[in-house]
């Protein structure tokens, strides 16, 4: 599984969220960090909205439901998989 994560520096819900996510052991991930700052396009599109996590598909990228930022792990970890087997697993 491959995760984008739109962030953007001195965004403590991006930190936060980057901090779950690299604590998950299951399910396997690569996780990509796209710091918006650097990017005009990203800039102009998640700005108001980090942190913003895409599941990367072979259809494209897919946007992921936003968890509250008090959302335990385990939550995290669900929507991941469920988010994984309705993309076809690809």
């Amino acid at each position: 599984m491959h995760l984008i994560l739109y962030s953007k520096i001195g965004c403590h819900l991006c930190a936060n969220l980057e901090a779950q996510l690299r604590s998950l052991t299951t399910p396997q991930f690569q996780l990509e960090i796209r710091e918006i700052t650097n990017h005009p396009d990203w800039w102009e599109e998640f700005q108001y909205e980090v942190p913003v996590l895409h599941l990367v598909t072979v259809r494209g990228d897919v946007p992921l439901p936003r968890l509250s930022p008090r959302a335990p792990l385990s939550q995290l970890q669900q929507m991941l998989e469920k988010s994984w087997a309705e993309n076809g697993g690809q």
